[in-house]
């Protein structure tokens, strides 16, 4: 019997625990969660009757391991939900799949929308090539933007950072309205600073050509069409937010014997012999032991080795150390009414703006986006048809000022932020608010990113670890891809692979978002 340890009680975590547990019966898993609640970043915080989704987490992925995973524990809807009904909003429902208004264990079937909020107007997001983005723009900057663009595509620039990947697919003037400011905000660094490497993770192969290939793709129907992730047009999502399902997971997990023990925080790893022999946890001061065969990681990098000690040799100490992140904060506030006016012809619920993120492009506020949680389940408000529940989120660096205010203040700033923006007017009533802070949430591409490749070899150097998902792979992944590391890793304990390169690979190659591995393969 193997005794497998996992540290983190997240997306990848969890994973790596139900598929241990799932496919081989030679395991005994325990998952140390330091915190008192699954999900970690995909996390669903409950307050006074109302769910905040913590970054939003649209379900989506052309992985069917993953879409086969989500299915199977908390299948798609067979029924109209409460707003689908009252607004007589037509879906294609899954026959014989459960009824959200009696059951909770569902995903619904959401449509995306999410716009860009900039010179106090909407636009798509990603950009679009329709007429009213033109129009939106002026005459002058449409011009100039298109000359850009028709300049990028002759003279590229070398990818030495993600600003020049950005003008490269968009030109200058986009990437000056679109990407500059708020990627600075997002990371507190401008785009010249931060590796290309992110955006070829992030987007991928979206470009304005990509854009324009997506809307011809419409007109001329293709029953083989291709779609970048950036660009799909509905998702999934659990009824009672992202936090439920892994909740759900965690559940399952221990029906078939696995053991989850929160408020247990590694900090120190014992090593002997080029392996782990064991973790050390914090427990609300007392230290316990665990020891054990397997080891899966998915916390930070950066503490993973800082807990090593001294047996890390000088090179791969000092990287992890100097792995930067960014942190973040959300701010929910319950409101009576938005001031912004539903232009769209999408049914809503009091006929609110239908995005599910507001992308806020305005460098005069610190804001970065808004969540509309109403769009993505009313069942995440108390009272959908009356109030409107937002988040309002915020990046920032764990200790700087914006982290250390008082939950009063950092609210008072966001109503004040709203209101510069013309998002509410001064009638708008706060019914209530709440914030959350969570550390870590980005993993950033600076600094000593350049050398990651040199930690990651150091890392594999210990046969029984595994390093998986977004912070353990210091990987700015969506869940998916975390999901993804967690089939990889658990594929290679049950088989006895002892390389590691397809776990480390998972969200490296630049065609994943644009077709499935089964497409691939074809």
């Amino acid at each position: 019997m193997k005794k497998c340890i996992i540290i983190g009680g997240g997306p990848a975590g969890l994973t790596a625990g139900y598929e241990l547990l799932k496919k081989s019966n030679d395991c005994e898993v325990i998952i140390l969660e330091a915190s008192d609640t699954l999900g970690g970043i995909s996390r669903t915080v409950r307050y006074n009757g109302n769910r905040m989704d913590i970054g939003g987490h649209r379900f989506f992925s052309k992985d069917k391991n993953v879409t086969a995973f989500w299915e199977n524990l908390m299948p798609t809807q067979g029924a109209p939900s409460i707003d689908d009904k009252i607004l007589g909003r037509e879906k294609d429902l899954v026959a014989g799949g459960p009824d959200p208004e009696t059951e909770d264990k569902v995903m619904l079937i959401r449509r995306r929308i999410s716009r860009i909020y900039y010179l106090n107007k909407f636009f798509d997001y990603p950009i679009s090539m329709k007429p009213q983005t033109f129009i939106n723009m002026g005459f002058a900057r449409t011009v100039k933007a298109g000359c850009s663009y028709l300049k990028s595509t002759v003279s590229k620039k070398e990818e030495t950072s993600l600003e020049n990947f950005y003008i490269n697919r968009f030109g200058k003037v986009l990437y000056s309205m679109f990407f500059e400011g708020y990627t600075e905000k997002l990371w507190g660094r401008h785009p010249s600073e931060i590796s290309a490497d992110w955006g070829a993770q992030r987007v991928k192969g979206l470009s304005i050509l990509a854009v324009l290939k997506d809307m011809a793709s419409k007109i001329v129907p293709n029953k083989n069409r291709k779609v970048e992730t950036s660009l799909i047009e509905e998702f999934v999502y659990p009824k009672l937010g992202p936090g439920q399902f892994w909740e759900t997971v965690g559940e399952e997990f221990e029906k078939m014997g696995g053991k989850i023990l929160y408020n247990h925080k590694v900090n120190k790893i014992n090593t002997a012999n080029g392996a782990i022999t064991g973790v050390i946890c914090d427990c609300g001061g007392e230290e316990k032991l665990f020891e054990g065969d397997i080891f899966f990681s998915s916390m930070p990098v950066k503490d993973l080795v800082a807990g090593m000690g001294e047996v890390v040799p000088a090179a791969p100490a000092e990287i992890a150390k100097g792995l930067p992140y960014r942190d973040f904060v959300t701010v929910g506030l319950l409101l009576n009414k938005l001031n912004l006016k539903n232009e769209t012809d999408i049914k809503t619920l009091g006929n609110i703006v239908p995005d599910c993120w507001i992308y806020v492009q305005d460098t005069g506020v610190k804001l970065g986006r808004i969540q509309v949680f109403n769009n993505w389940s009313p069942y995440l408000v108390k009272d959908p048809q009356n109030t409107v529940w937002v988040g309002l989120e915020y990046f920032c660096n764990e200790g700087d000022e914006f982290w250390n205010m008082s939950e009063e203040d950092c609210v008072a700033k966001a109503v004040a932020e709203l209101k510069s923006m013309g998002v509410i007017d001064n009638d708008a009533a706060i019914l209530d608010s709440h914030r959350e802070k969570v550390q870590k949430a980005y993993p950033a591409y600076f600094d000593t990113y350049d050398r990651i490749d040199e930690l990651i070899k150091y890392l594999d150097t210990f046969e029984n670890l595994y390093c998986i998902g977004r912070n353990g792979q210091h990987r700015y992944n969506n869940m998916d891809h975390s999901m993804a590391t967690s089939f990889e890793a658990v594929a290679n304990v049950l088989s006895g692979k002892k390389t590691k390169d397809n776990i480390w690979s998972v969200n490296t190659e630049a065609e994943y978002h644009e077709e499935s591995k089964d497409e691939k393969k074809a």
